[in-house]
Parts: C-alpha cells; sequence; structure tokens
C-alpha cells in the first residue's frame, strides 16, 4: 500500500509511506501567492501539482489534515483540504481527513504536542532534521494512516 500525507497550507507538507518500507520521500511545496495573485489561482496551483503527483505513481490512500477555524487563513486552508478530496475523487482514490489533535495524541501521546515535540518525533523516524514543521506533519500524518490502514 502506498500513502500520500499532505499537510495543507502555503507551504504545503507531503510524505510518501510505502508497507514495505515505510516513509520514502517528504519534502515542502511552496505556494505562497504571488504579488497580485488571489486565492483562486493558489488554488490552481496546488490543483495542478497535486494531480502531477497523483498522476506519476500510483497511490492507494491520501491523508490529510483537517482544517480548522483559525481566524483568515480559514478560507485558504479550508480551500486546499477540498482540492485534496477533488482531485482524490478524480483519480478514485479514498481520502482520510485526520484532525490535528489526533495526530499529535498519535505522535507524542499528547494532542496538545508542540510544533518542537512534532519535528523531534518526526526527525526520529526520518533519520534527519525535516525541513519544517509542515513535513514533521506530513510524515507523522503519512505513518499514523499507515499504522491505521494498511
Amino acid at each position: 500500500m502506498k500513502i500520500l500525507a499532505l499537510d495543507t497550507a502555503t507551504k504545503t507538507g507531503w510524505a510518501f509511506w510505502e508497507s514495505t518500507e515505510g516513509i520514502i520521500e517528504s519534502g515542502v511545496q511552496d505556494f505562497t501567492k504571488r504579488r497580485g495573485e488571489s486565492n483562486g489561482l493558489l488554488f490552481l496551483r496546488f490543483r495542478k501539482w497535486l494531480k502531477d503527483l497523483l498522476a506519476f505513481d500510483k497511490v492507494d490512500l491520501v491523508a490529510y489534515e483537517r482544517a480548522h477555524f483559525r481566524g483568515a487563513g480559514t478560507e485558504l486552508l479550508v480551500g486546499l483540504q477540498t482540492r485534496c478530496q477533488e482531485i482524490a475523487a478524480l483519480y478514485e482514490i479514498p481520502a482520510a481527513p485526520v484532525h490535528t489533535g489526533t495526530l499529535k495524541k498519535w505522535a507524542t501521546g499528547s494532542g496538545r504536542a508542540s510544533k518542537f515535540e512534532m519535528i523531534t518525533r518526526a526527525s526520529e523516524i526520518l533519520g534527519r532534521q525535516p525541513i519544517d514543521d509542515n513535513e514533521a506533519d506530513a510524515v507523522l500524518l503519512a505513518c499514523m494512516a499507515g499504522e491505521e490502514y494498511a
């Protein structure tokens, strides 16, 4: 089984997990809005990137961190989440949302874990320092989804 995990945001963390190898690749894709760019154009860039990623290799599940209300960024987070659902449906791949607190509890034992604790846990799995907290969350999400669904 192969899982793509996404921590969607302006800087989206991503990780591929395979049942035979664990984490095989991970990173961060930057969707920072360009000068004069609307959220709609950012969504189109995200959609193209995700379609290209899923068209490149067979994925059995897309796991993504569920957006929750965080003020001004909510529109962007919910929009990216719906793109995950849309593209997964387009490729007939199941999509699994995971609440942040659930991920934190799985990774550290506490649903209120700090970014530092999450990065530390991801470092242990990767054997290196993740690029940032977005990659760390995607790595942990991929491992959690592998344990839960594989």
